[in-house]
Protein backbone atom coordinates (compact mmCIF):
# COMPACT_ATOMS: atom_id res chain seq x y z
CA UNK A 1 0.00 0.00 0.00
CA UNK A 2 1.48 3.27 -1.33
CA UNK A 3 -1.20 5.45 0.13
CA UNK A 4 -1.07 7.00 3.61
CA UNK A 5 -2.88 10.03 5.60
CA UNK A 6 0.36 11.64 6.69
CA UNK A 7 3.01 12.44 4.71
CA UNK A 8 5.08 14.31 5.51
CA UNK A 9 8.19 14.43 7.68
CA UNK A 10 6.74 15.60 10.78
CA UNK A 11 5.41 12.15 10.73
CA UNK A 12 7.28 10.66 13.53
CA UNK A 13 6.53 13.69 15.75
CA UNK A 14 3.11 14.35 15.06
CA UNK A 15 3.05 10.82 16.32
CA UNK A 16 4.35 10.91 19.29
CA UNK A 17 2.33 13.48 20.60
CA UNK A 18 -0.44 11.15 19.68
CA UNK A 19 0.97 8.49 22.07
CA UNK A 20 1.42 11.06 24.65
CA UNK A 21 -2.29 12.02 24.63
CA UNK A 22 -3.55 8.63 25.25
CA UNK A 23 -0.77 8.36 28.15
CA UNK A 24 -0.36 10.80 30.65
CA UNK A 25 2.65 9.59 32.29
CA UNK A 26 4.64 9.78 29.41
CA UNK A 27 6.75 13.51 28.30
CA UNK A 28 8.11 14.57 25.16
CA UNK A 29 11.28 16.44 23.94
CA UNK A 30 9.93 16.77 20.91
CA UNK A 31 13.19 18.53 19.49
CA UNK A 32 14.80 15.25 20.15
CA UNK A 33 11.79 12.57 19.49
CA UNK A 34 12.21 11.65 23.41
CA UNK A 35 8.94 9.93 25.12
CA UNK A 36 10.34 9.00 28.37
CA UNK A 37 8.18 8.75 31.86
CA UNK A 38 7.86 11.53 33.65
CA UNK A 39 8.75 12.07 37.67
CA UNK A 40 11.04 8.45 37.28
CA UNK A 41 11.62 6.71 40.46
CA UNK A 42 15.56 7.63 40.83
CA UNK A 43 15.69 4.72 43.35
CA UNK A 44 15.21 2.01 40.12
CA UNK A 45 17.42 1.54 37.32
CA UNK A 46 16.33 3.48 34.16
CA UNK A 47 16.38 1.51 30.42
CA UNK A 48 16.66 3.42 27.61
CA UNK A 49 15.86 1.75 24.30
CA UNK A 50 15.15 3.46 20.68
CA UNK A 51 15.99 3.08 17.18
CA UNK A 52 14.61 4.35 13.94
CA UNK A 53 10.43 4.88 13.73
CA UNK A 54 8.33 2.85 11.78
CA UNK A 55 8.36 -0.22 13.76
CA UNK A 56 5.55 0.69 16.36
CA UNK A 57 4.36 0.49 19.44
CA UNK A 58 8.61 -0.80 19.22
CA UNK A 59 9.93 1.61 21.00
CA UNK A 60 8.00 4.51 22.65
CA UNK A 61 5.29 2.34 22.89
CA UNK A 62 6.72 0.48 25.56
CA UNK A 63 7.27 3.37 27.98
CA UNK A 64 6.11 3.33 30.95
CA UNK A 65 6.04 1.92 34.72
CA UNK A 66 7.25 -1.72 34.64
CA UNK A 67 8.84 -1.65 31.41
CA UNK A 68 11.22 1.49 29.80
CA UNK A 69 11.85 4.32 31.23
CA UNK A 70 12.43 6.57 28.04
CA UNK A 71 12.94 5.66 24.31
CA UNK A 72 14.65 7.68 21.56
CA UNK A 73 13.30 7.99 18.21
CA UNK A 74 14.91 8.55 14.89
CA UNK A 75 13.24 9.26 11.20
CA UNK A 76 11.59 6.04 9.64
CA UNK A 77 14.13 3.17 9.69
CA UNK A 78 17.25 5.65 10.37
CA UNK A 79 18.92 5.32 13.86
CA UNK A 80 18.43 8.52 16.32
CA UNK A 81 21.73 10.57 16.60
CA UNK A 82 24.18 10.63 19.56
CA UNK A 83 22.98 13.60 20.83
CA UNK A 84 19.59 12.87 21.04
CA UNK A 85 20.61 9.49 22.94
CA UNK A 86 22.27 11.64 24.92
CA UNK A 87 20.00 13.53 26.12
CA UNK A 88 18.12 11.11 26.59
CA UNK A 89 20.17 9.58 28.98
CA UNK A 90 20.22 13.07 31.07
CA UNK A 91 16.51 12.79 31.10
CA UNK A 92 16.15 9.83 32.80
CA UNK A 93 19.08 9.66 34.69
CA UNK A 94 18.66 7.25 37.65
CA UNK A 95 21.32 6.68 41.18
CA UNK A 96 21.00 3.05 40.31
CA UNK A 97 22.47 3.64 36.87
CA UNK A 98 20.83 2.95 33.44
CA UNK A 99 20.73 0.19 30.79
CA UNK A 100 20.67 0.99 27.50
CA UNK A 101 18.93 -1.72 24.79
CA UNK A 102 19.25 -1.43 21.40
CA UNK A 103 18.54 -3.96 18.26
CA UNK A 104 21.40 -5.24 16.47
CA UNK A 105 22.10 -2.57 13.70
CA UNK A 106 25.07 -0.32 12.91
CA UNK A 107 23.70 3.01 12.77
CA UNK A 108 22.03 1.82 16.29
CA UNK A 109 24.72 0.47 17.46
CA UNK A 110 27.26 3.13 16.41
CA UNK A 111 24.75 6.41 17.40
CA UNK A 112 23.79 4.76 20.99
CA UNK A 113 27.31 3.69 21.81
CA UNK A 114 28.59 6.81 21.11
CA UNK A 115 26.54 8.81 23.38
CA UNK A 116 27.23 6.32 26.36
CA UNK A 117 31.21 6.83 25.85
CA UNK A 118 30.62 10.60 25.78
CA UNK A 119 28.32 10.26 29.11
CA UNK A 120 31.45 8.34 30.57
CA UNK A 121 33.94 10.83 29.47
CA UNK A 122 32.05 14.21 30.49
CA UNK A 123 31.42 12.35 33.83
CA UNK A 124 34.05 9.97 34.48
CA UNK A 125 32.91 9.15 38.30
CA UNK A 126 29.14 8.01 36.62
CA UNK A 127 31.03 6.00 34.09
CA UNK A 128 30.09 2.47 35.34
CA UNK A 129 26.18 3.28 36.05
CA UNK A 130 25.55 3.06 32.49
CA UNK A 131 25.91 -0.54 30.99
CA UNK A 132 24.96 -1.52 26.99
CA UNK A 133 23.07 -4.64 25.66
CA UNK A 134 22.79 -5.40 21.94
CA UNK A 135 20.34 -7.61 20.84
CA UNK A 136 20.40 -9.96 17.59
CA UNK A 137 17.95 -12.19 17.48
CA UNK A 138 17.52 -12.92 13.72
CA UNK A 139 18.28 -16.46 12.56
CA UNK A 140 17.41 -15.74 8.74
CA UNK A 141 21.03 -13.67 8.96
CA UNK A 142 24.03 -16.75 8.95
CA UNK A 143 26.80 -17.19 10.53
CA UNK A 144 29.07 -16.83 7.04
CA UNK A 145 26.80 -13.76 6.03
CA UNK A 146 26.95 -11.96 9.37
CA UNK A 147 30.50 -12.55 11.05
CA UNK A 148 31.54 -9.16 11.00
CA UNK A 149 27.88 -7.31 11.73
CA UNK A 150 26.08 -10.04 13.20
CA UNK A 151 22.38 -11.00 13.54
CA UNK A 152 19.83 -8.36 13.39
CA UNK A 153 17.80 -7.45 16.24
CA UNK A 154 13.98 -8.63 15.54
CA UNK A 155 11.19 -8.75 17.92
CA UNK A 156 12.86 -10.92 19.92
CA UNK A 157 13.91 -7.90 21.43
CA UNK A 158 10.93 -6.47 22.83
CA UNK A 159 11.01 -9.75 25.25
CA UNK A 160 14.56 -8.39 26.33
CA UNK A 161 12.78 -5.00 26.83
CA UNK A 162 9.90 -6.67 29.32
CA UNK A 163 12.17 -9.07 31.47
CA UNK A 164 14.60 -6.46 31.83
CA UNK A 165 11.43 -3.50 32.62
CA UNK A 166 9.91 -5.70 35.06
CA UNK A 167 13.01 -6.88 36.81
CA UNK A 168 13.90 -3.06 36.99
CA UNK A 169 10.76 -2.23 38.43
CA UNK A 170 10.90 -4.81 40.97
CA UNK A 171 13.98 -2.66 42.48
CA UNK A 172 17.20 -5.04 40.97
CA UNK A 173 20.45 -3.76 40.74
CA UNK A 174 21.98 -2.32 37.08
CA UNK A 175 24.33 -6.08 37.25
CA UNK A 176 21.48 -8.23 37.98
CA UNK A 177 19.07 -6.59 35.08
CA UNK A 178 22.27 -6.92 32.77
CA UNK A 179 22.98 -10.26 33.61
CA UNK A 180 19.26 -11.69 33.21
CA UNK A 181 18.72 -9.18 30.20
CA UNK A 182 21.56 -10.79 28.55
CA UNK A 183 21.02 -14.54 29.07
CA UNK A 184 17.63 -13.59 27.25
CA UNK A 185 18.83 -12.05 24.58
CA UNK A 186 21.26 -15.26 23.90
CA UNK A 187 18.52 -17.99 24.31
CA UNK A 188 16.03 -16.21 21.76
CA UNK A 189 15.40 -16.51 18.02
CA UNK A 190 13.38 -14.91 15.56
CA UNK A 191 12.83 -15.43 12.03
CA UNK A 192 10.14 -12.62 9.81
CA UNK A 193 7.88 -13.40 6.60
CA UNK A 194 6.53 -11.64 4.27
CA UNK A 195 4.05 -11.15 1.35
CA UNK A 196 5.53 -8.46 -0.09
CA UNK A 197 7.66 -5.30 1.18
CA UNK A 198 6.21 -2.34 3.03
CA UNK A 199 6.62 1.65 1.77
CA UNK A 200 7.60 4.41 3.39
CA UNK A 201 5.62 7.15 3.37
CA UNK A 202 6.11 10.44 1.61
CA UNK A 203 8.60 8.26 -0.89
CA UNK A 204 8.05 7.58 -4.78
CA UNK A 205 4.74 4.29 -4.92
CA UNK A 206 6.23 0.79 -4.23
CA UNK A 207 7.09 -1.04 -6.89
CA UNK A 208 6.02 -4.93 -6.05
CA UNK A 209 8.92 -7.01 -5.41
CA UNK A 210 7.38 -10.17 -5.03
CA UNK A 211 4.55 -11.89 -7.25
CA UNK A 212 1.42 -13.02 -6.39
CA UNK A 213 2.64 -16.58 -5.71
CA UNK A 214 5.97 -15.69 -4.00
CA UNK A 215 6.61 -15.49 -0.21
CA UNK A 216 10.05 -14.45 1.16
CA UNK A 217 11.38 -15.41 4.10
CA UNK A 218 14.07 -13.77 6.67
CA UNK A 219 12.67 -10.53 6.33
CA UNK A 220 13.70 -7.53 8.16
CA UNK A 221 12.12 -4.75 9.68
CA UNK A 222 13.21 -2.28 7.40
CA UNK A 223 13.00 -3.59 4.01
CA UNK A 224 15.81 -5.40 3.80
CA UNK A 225 15.28 -8.73 1.68
CA UNK A 226 14.87 -12.28 3.08
CA UNK A 227 17.43 -14.85 2.52
CA UNK A 228 14.85 -17.12 0.27
CA UNK A 229 11.92 -16.57 -1.54
CA UNK A 230 9.47 -19.71 -2.26
CA UNK A 231 6.79 -20.42 -4.83
CA UNK A 232 3.99 -21.12 -4.66
CA UNK A 233 3.41 -19.92 -1.23
CA UNK A 234 3.81 -23.12 1.14
CA UNK A 235 0.58 -24.47 2.62
CA UNK A 236 0.62 -22.65 6.69
CA UNK A 237 1.53 -25.93 8.07
CA UNK A 238 4.35 -26.36 5.78
CA UNK A 239 5.60 -22.79 5.78
CA UNK A 240 5.48 -23.24 9.98
CA UNK A 241 7.45 -26.55 10.04
CA UNK A 242 10.47 -24.45 7.99
CA UNK A 243 10.44 -21.89 10.18
CA UNK A 244 10.43 -23.74 13.10
CA UNK A 245 12.88 -25.85 11.50
CA UNK A 246 15.30 -22.05 11.14
CA UNK A 247 14.49 -21.10 14.52
CA UNK A 248 15.22 -24.76 16.90
CA UNK A 249 17.95 -26.49 14.72
CA UNK A 250 21.26 -27.99 15.95
CA UNK A 251 22.76 -28.97 13.00
CA UNK A 252 22.57 -26.01 10.80
CA UNK A 253 26.45 -24.67 11.01
CA UNK A 254 25.36 -21.17 10.02
CA UNK A 255 21.88 -20.64 12.04
CA UNK A 256 22.15 -23.08 15.48
CA UNK A 257 22.18 -19.94 17.59
CA UNK A 258 20.19 -20.89 20.66
CA UNK A 259 20.95 -23.90 22.37
CA UNK A 260 17.71 -26.27 21.98
CA UNK A 261 17.96 -29.37 23.32
CA UNK A 262 14.91 -31.07 22.37
CA UNK A 263 11.69 -31.03 24.58
CA UNK A 264 12.38 -27.54 25.57
CA UNK A 265 10.32 -25.42 27.50
CA UNK A 266 9.93 -22.39 25.69
CA UNK A 267 8.10 -18.98 25.25
CA UNK A 268 6.58 -18.24 21.59
CA UNK A 269 5.77 -14.62 20.47
CA UNK A 270 4.07 -14.22 17.15
CA UNK A 271 3.98 -10.66 16.19
CA UNK A 272 2.18 -8.94 13.70
CA UNK A 273 4.57 -6.62 10.73
CA UNK A 274 1.80 -4.36 10.19
CA UNK A 275 -0.25 -5.09 7.75
CA UNK A 276 -1.64 -8.39 8.74
CA UNK A 277 -5.73 -8.88 9.39
CA UNK A 278 -6.74 -10.13 13.43
CA UNK A 279 -8.06 -12.93 11.46
CA UNK A 280 -5.02 -13.92 9.62
CA UNK A 281 -2.56 -13.46 12.48
CA UNK A 282 -5.20 -15.81 15.17
CA UNK A 283 -4.99 -18.59 12.53
CA UNK A 284 -0.93 -18.11 12.29
CA UNK A 285 -0.85 -18.16 16.41
CA UNK A 286 -3.14 -21.77 15.50
CA UNK A 287 -0.50 -23.48 13.29
CA UNK A 288 2.56 -22.48 15.55
CA UNK A 289 1.10 -24.12 18.53
CA UNK A 290 0.38 -26.68 16.34
CA UNK A 291 3.68 -27.25 14.64
CA UNK A 292 5.59 -26.76 18.12
CA UNK A 293 4.05 -28.95 19.64
CA UNK A 294 4.48 -31.61 17.21
CA UNK A 295 8.18 -30.58 17.25
CA UNK A 296 8.22 -31.74 20.89
CA UNK A 297 8.25 -27.91 21.98
CA UNK A 298 6.70 -27.46 25.48
CA UNK A 299 4.73 -24.33 25.04
CA UNK A 300 4.84 -22.23 28.68
CA UNK A 301 3.63 -18.81 27.24
CA UNK A 302 2.01 -18.10 23.85
CA UNK A 303 1.96 -14.19 23.42
CA UNK A 304 0.65 -12.56 20.01
CA UNK A 305 -0.05 -9.36 18.87
CA UNK A 306 1.83 -6.36 17.43
CA UNK A 307 4.97 -5.95 19.10
CA UNK A 308 7.56 -4.75 16.50
CA UNK A 309 6.35 -3.87 12.99
CA UNK A 310 7.59 -2.98 9.66
CA UNK A 311 5.09 -0.18 8.98
CA UNK A 312 2.72 -1.87 6.90
CA UNK A 313 4.51 -5.00 5.54
CA UNK A 314 2.08 -7.94 4.93
CA UNK A 315 4.21 -10.62 7.30
CA UNK A 316 4.63 -11.94 10.60
CA UNK A 317 7.46 -12.89 12.62
CA UNK A 318 8.09 -15.78 14.99
CA UNK A 319 10.15 -15.71 18.02
CA UNK A 320 11.36 -18.60 20.50
CA UNK A 321 12.47 -17.78 23.79
CA UNK A 322 14.28 -21.16 25.10
CA UNK A 323 13.58 -20.81 29.23
CA UNK A 324 16.23 -22.56 31.16
CA UNK A 325 16.02 -25.91 32.30
CA UNK A 326 16.86 -26.67 36.13
CA UNK A 327 20.19 -25.83 37.48
CA UNK A 328 21.33 -24.57 34.08
CA UNK A 329 24.67 -22.57 35.02
CA UNK A 330 24.99 -18.93 34.89
CA UNK A 331 20.97 -18.99 33.76
CA UNK A 332 18.35 -17.11 35.65
CA UNK A 333 15.54 -19.35 37.52
CA UNK A 334 12.81 -20.56 34.95
CA UNK A 335 10.17 -19.19 37.31
CA UNK A 336 11.66 -15.58 37.47
CA UNK A 337 11.55 -15.33 33.98
CA UNK A 338 8.44 -16.09 33.82
CA UNK A 339 7.25 -13.80 36.38
CA UNK A 340 8.75 -10.94 35.38
CA UNK A 341 7.33 -11.64 31.12
CA UNK A 342 3.78 -12.26 33.60
CA UNK A 343 4.28 -8.69 35.47
CA UNK A 344 1.68 -6.07 34.00
CA UNK A 345 3.41 -3.03 33.09
CA UNK A 346 1.44 0.29 32.42
CA UNK A 347 2.36 1.24 28.65
CA UNK A 348 -0.09 0.96 25.56
CA UNK A 349 2.23 -1.16 23.78
CA UNK A 350 1.81 -4.67 24.94
CA UNK A 351 -0.35 -6.92 24.49
CA UNK A 352 -2.61 -8.88 27.67
CA UNK A 353 -1.65 -12.11 27.19
CA UNK A 354 -2.19 -15.53 29.00
CA UNK A 355 -0.47 -16.35 32.31
CA UNK A 356 -0.03 -19.64 32.29
CA UNK A 357 0.70 -23.24 29.83
CA UNK A 358 -2.00 -22.80 26.94
CA UNK A 359 -4.46 -25.74 27.84
CA UNK A 360 -4.34 -28.52 25.58
CA UNK A 361 -6.56 -27.45 22.33
CA UNK A 362 -8.77 -30.88 22.98
CA UNK A 363 -9.63 -29.25 26.22
CA UNK A 364 -10.84 -26.14 24.45
CA UNK A 365 -12.57 -27.56 21.67
CA UNK A 366 -16.46 -28.90 22.38
CA UNK A 367 -18.36 -30.75 19.96
CA UNK A 368 -20.63 -30.10 17.72
CA UNK A 369 -24.55 -30.85 18.30
CA UNK A 370 -27.09 -30.83 16.44
CA UNK A 371 -28.97 -27.38 17.46
CA UNK A 372 -32.12 -28.18 14.37
CA UNK A 373 -35.56 -29.24 16.77
CA UNK A 374 -35.97 -32.82 15.35
CA UNK A 375 -39.63 -32.72 13.48
CA UNK A 376 -42.05 -34.80 15.05
CA UNK A 377 -44.25 -34.50 12.40
CA UNK A 378 -44.17 -33.45 8.55
CA UNK A 379 -46.82 -33.96 6.15
CA UNK A 380 -45.66 -35.85 3.28
CA UNK A 381 -45.95 -33.79 0.56
CA UNK A 382 -44.14 -34.93 -3.17
CA UNK A 383 -43.59 -33.05 -6.49
CA UNK A 384 -45.74 -33.44 -9.41
CA UNK A 385 -42.66 -34.29 -11.35
CA UNK A 386 -40.29 -35.81 -8.35
CA UNK A 387 -37.29 -36.16 -10.87
CA UNK A 388 -37.61 -32.77 -12.62
CA UNK A 389 -37.90 -31.02 -8.90
CA UNK A 390 -34.46 -32.27 -8.02
CA UNK A 391 -33.31 -31.64 -11.19
CA UNK A 392 -34.24 -27.93 -11.58
CA UNK A 393 -32.74 -27.35 -8.09
CA UNK A 394 -29.23 -28.81 -9.71
CA UNK A 395 -29.82 -26.36 -12.75
CA UNK A 396 -30.49 -23.34 -10.83
CA UNK A 397 -27.56 -24.18 -8.33
CA UNK A 398 -24.74 -25.16 -11.42
CA UNK A 399 -26.39 -21.30 -13.26
CA UNK A 400 -25.60 -19.77 -9.70
CA UNK A 401 -21.97 -21.06 -9.59
CA UNK A 402 -21.11 -20.12 -13.04
CA UNK A 403 -22.58 -16.42 -12.32
CA UNK A 404 -20.07 -15.80 -9.57
CA UNK A 405 -17.67 -13.77 -11.15
CA UNK A 406 -19.81 -11.90 -12.45
CA UNK A 407 -22.40 -11.42 -9.13
CA UNK A 408 -18.47 -10.69 -7.32
CA UNK A 409 -17.55 -7.77 -9.61
CA UNK A 410 -21.03 -6.37 -9.24
CA UNK A 411 -20.30 -6.71 -5.56
CA UNK A 412 -17.27 -5.08 -5.49
CA UNK A 413 -18.64 -1.95 -7.02
CA UNK A 414 -21.67 -1.63 -4.73
CA UNK A 415 -21.24 -3.63 -2.01
CA UNK A 416 -17.96 -5.81 -0.08
CA UNK A 417 -17.24 -8.03 -2.82
CA UNK A 418 -18.20 -11.53 -1.17
CA UNK A 419 -21.61 -11.83 -2.81
CA UNK A 420 -20.88 -14.00 -5.68
CA UNK A 421 -18.75 -16.28 -2.94
CA UNK A 422 -21.44 -15.94 -0.74
CA UNK A 423 -24.42 -17.67 -3.39
CA UNK A 424 -21.22 -19.60 -4.75
CA UNK A 425 -21.52 -21.30 -1.34
CA UNK A 426 -25.02 -21.92 -0.84
CA UNK A 427 -25.43 -23.13 -4.47
CA UNK A 428 -22.83 -25.87 -3.29
CA UNK A 429 -24.46 -26.91 -0.14
CA UNK A 430 -27.76 -27.58 -1.67
CA UNK A 431 -26.14 -29.64 -4.28
CA UNK A 432 -24.28 -31.26 -1.64
CA UNK A 433 -27.29 -32.00 0.25
CA UNK A 434 -28.61 -32.91 -3.27
CA UNK A 435 -26.03 -36.01 -3.08
CA UNK A 436 -26.31 -37.10 0.45
CA UNK A 437 -30.06 -37.68 -0.47
CA UNK A 438 -31.27 -34.78 2.11
CA UNK A 439 -33.15 -33.11 -1.14
CA UNK A 440 -35.59 -35.37 -3.04
CA UNK A 441 -38.74 -34.85 -5.27
CA UNK A 442 -40.56 -37.19 -2.86
CA UNK A 443 -40.44 -35.12 0.12
CA UNK A 444 -40.98 -31.77 -0.11
CA UNK A 445 -40.88 -30.32 3.34
CA UNK A 446 -37.57 -32.23 4.21
CA UNK A 447 -35.93 -30.66 1.06
CA UNK A 448 -37.23 -26.93 0.98
CA UNK A 449 -35.66 -27.43 5.33
CA UNK A 450 -32.87 -28.87 3.85
CA UNK A 451 -32.06 -26.02 1.75
CA UNK A 452 -32.69 -23.30 4.48
CA UNK A 453 -30.39 -25.26 6.74
CA UNK A 454 -27.59 -25.01 3.70
CA UNK A 455 -28.32 -21.62 3.34
CA UNK A 456 -28.02 -20.98 7.17
CA UNK A 457 -24.85 -22.99 7.27
CA UNK A 458 -22.81 -22.03 4.76
CA UNK A 459 -23.35 -18.81 3.32
CA UNK A 460 -24.18 -16.97 6.61
CA UNK A 461 -24.23 -12.96 7.02
CA UNK A 462 -27.56 -11.54 5.50
CA UNK A 463 -28.11 -13.30 2.54
CA UNK A 464 -27.85 -16.39 4.46
CA UNK A 465 -30.45 -15.77 6.88
CA UNK A 466 -32.81 -13.99 4.09
CA UNK A 467 -32.35 -17.44 2.08
CA UNK A 468 -33.04 -19.50 5.27
CA UNK A 469 -36.28 -17.78 6.38
CA UNK A 470 -37.73 -17.39 2.77
CA UNK A 471 -37.31 -21.24 2.75
CA UNK A 472 -38.20 -22.09 5.83
CA UNK A 473 -41.17 -20.04 5.56
CA UNK A 474 -41.95 -21.90 2.33
CA UNK A 475 -41.76 -25.01 4.44
CA UNK A 476 -44.07 -23.82 7.03
CA UNK A 477 -46.62 -22.43 4.31
CA UNK A 478 -47.21 -25.95 2.53
CA UNK A 479 -47.59 -27.51 5.88
CA UNK A 480 -50.12 -25.45 6.76
CA UNK A 481 -52.25 -25.00 4.37
CA UNK A 482 -52.01 -29.09 3.58
CA UNK A 483 -53.10 -32.03 6.10
CA UNK A 484 -53.21 -35.31 4.11
CA UNK A 485 -50.69 -37.30 5.05
CA UNK A 486 -50.19 -38.35 1.30
CA UNK A 487 -50.38 -34.86 -0.87
CA UNK A 488 -48.99 -33.88 -4.54
CA UNK A 489 -48.43 -30.33 -4.53
CA UNK A 490 -49.70 -28.38 -7.36
CA UNK A 491 -49.84 -25.01 -8.86
CA UNK A 492 -51.96 -23.23 -6.09
CA UNK A 493 -49.68 -24.76 -3.27
CA UNK A 494 -46.80 -23.18 -4.41
CA UNK A 495 -48.93 -19.85 -4.88
CA UNK A 496 -49.70 -19.59 -1.17
CA UNK A 497 -46.63 -21.51 0.59
CA UNK A 498 -44.52 -18.66 -1.59
CA UNK A 499 -47.16 -15.29 0.01
CA UNK A 500 -46.87 -16.88 3.57
CA UNK A 501 -42.96 -17.23 3.08
CA UNK A 502 -42.81 -13.49 1.79
CA UNK A 503 -44.74 -12.66 4.72
CA UNK A 504 -42.69 -14.22 7.00
CA UNK A 505 -39.57 -12.46 5.46
CA UNK A 506 -41.35 -9.22 5.59
CA UNK A 507 -41.30 -9.79 9.57
CA UNK A 508 -37.32 -9.61 9.82
CA UNK A 509 -36.09 -7.22 7.24
CA UNK A 510 -37.50 -3.59 6.34
CA UNK A 511 -36.34 -3.89 2.48
CA UNK A 512 -39.69 -3.58 0.62
CA UNK A 513 -39.69 -2.60 -3.32
CA UNK A 514 -38.32 -0.85 -4.75
CA UNK A 515 -35.44 -1.08 -2.17
CA UNK A 516 -32.18 -2.42 -4.63
CA UNK A 517 -32.37 -5.68 -2.82
CA UNK A 518 -33.30 -9.73 -3.30
CA UNK A 519 -36.62 -8.60 -1.94
CA UNK A 520 -37.65 -6.79 -5.29
CA UNK A 521 -37.38 -9.77 -7.60
CA UNK A 522 -38.68 -12.15 -4.85
CA UNK A 523 -41.23 -10.29 -4.29
CA UNK A 524 -41.89 -9.65 -8.00
CA UNK A 525 -41.98 -13.32 -8.60
CA UNK A 526 -44.47 -13.95 -5.66
CA UNK A 527 -46.80 -11.69 -6.24
CA UNK A 528 -46.80 -12.30 -10.17
CA UNK A 529 -47.11 -15.86 -9.44
CA UNK A 530 -51.31 -16.53 -8.93
CA UNK A 531 -53.58 -19.70 -10.72
CA UNK A 532 -53.98 -17.37 -13.24
CA UNK A 533 -50.49 -16.47 -14.22
CA UNK A 534 -48.63 -19.32 -15.51
CA UNK A 535 -44.66 -19.65 -14.12
CA UNK A 536 -42.56 -18.01 -16.93
CA UNK A 537 -44.66 -15.27 -16.86
CA UNK A 538 -43.44 -14.51 -13.00
CA UNK A 539 -40.42 -15.21 -13.22
CA UNK A 540 -40.08 -12.82 -16.40
CA UNK A 541 -41.56 -10.16 -13.31
CA UNK A 542 -38.35 -10.92 -11.35
CA UNK A 543 -35.54 -10.41 -14.64
CA UNK A 544 -37.35 -6.87 -15.26
CA UNK A 545 -36.93 -6.39 -11.33
CA UNK A 546 -33.83 -7.25 -10.94
CA UNK A 547 -32.56 -5.37 -14.38
CA UNK A 548 -34.75 -2.18 -12.63
CA UNK A 549 -32.28 -2.42 -9.81
CA UNK A 550 -29.56 -0.90 -12.37
CA UNK A 551 -31.77 2.63 -11.58
CA UNK A 552 -32.92 2.52 -8.37
CA UNK A 553 -31.81 4.28 -5.28
CA UNK A 554 -30.57 2.06 -2.57
CA UNK A 555 -33.07 2.39 0.13
CA UNK A 556 -31.46 -1.24 2.55
CA UNK A 557 -28.66 -3.77 1.96
CA UNK A 558 -25.03 -3.07 0.74
CA UNK A 559 -25.52 -0.92 -1.46
CA UNK A 560 -27.37 1.83 1.04
CA UNK A 561 -23.84 2.94 2.34
CA UNK A 562 -22.50 3.59 -1.33
CA UNK A 563 -23.21 6.74 -3.55
CA UNK A 564 -26.38 6.34 -5.25
CA UNK A 565 -25.61 8.34 -8.24
CA UNK A 566 -22.28 6.73 -9.10
CA UNK A 567 -23.86 3.36 -9.32
CA UNK A 568 -26.87 4.51 -11.39
CA UNK A 569 -24.03 5.90 -13.95
CA UNK A 570 -22.27 2.68 -13.94
CA UNK A 571 -25.79 1.14 -14.69
CA UNK A 572 -24.69 -1.97 -11.93
CA UNK A 573 -28.00 -3.81 -10.98
CA UNK A 574 -28.21 -4.99 -7.24
CA UNK A 575 -25.62 -8.29 -7.04
CA UNK A 576 -28.76 -9.77 -4.78
CA UNK A 577 -31.10 -9.00 -6.36
CA UNK A 578 -29.30 -10.91 -9.90
CA UNK A 579 -28.91 -13.57 -7.81
CA UNK A 580 -32.10 -14.39 -7.42
CA UNK A 581 -32.37 -13.40 -11.19
CA UNK A 582 -30.50 -16.10 -11.85
CA UNK A 583 -31.96 -19.05 -9.53
CA UNK A 584 -35.98 -18.21 -11.11
CA UNK A 585 -34.91 -18.19 -14.61
CA UNK A 586 -33.16 -21.50 -14.12
CA UNK A 587 -36.25 -23.11 -12.34
CA UNK A 588 -38.53 -22.34 -15.29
Amino acid sequence: MSKHFFNSSSLVLDSLQGLCAVNPQLRLDPQNKIVFVADHDKNKVSLICGGGSGHEPAHAGFVGTGMLTGAVCGHIFASPSASQVRRAIDLVESDKGTLIIVKNYTGDVLNFGLAKENYAALQPDKSNRVKFLIVGDDVAVGRTQGKIVGRRGLAGTVLVYKIAGALAHRGADLDEICSVASWVSENVATVGVGLEHTHVPGTTPLVSQLSLSEIEIGMGIHNESGYQRLSPIPSPPDLMTQLLELLTSTSDPERSFVPFKGNDDVVILINNLGGLSELELNAIVGEARKASEARGLRIIRLLSGTFMTSLNMPGFSLTILRLPSAQEPNAPNSSLVLSLLDDNPDVPGWKWSYKGIPPHLSAQFVSATNKTSSPTHFVHLQAANPLGFVSKIQRACNALIAAEPEITRMDTVSGDGDCGLTLKAGAEAVLAKVTDGSIDGHDIVRSIIAIASAAEESMGGTSGALYSIFFSGLAQGLQTQLTQDEYTVTGIGWVNAGRIALDKLYNYTRARPPSRTLVDPLAAFVTHLTSEVDFQDAVKAAQHAAEATKDIEAKAGRSAYVEGSRLREMQVPDPGAWGVKVILENLV
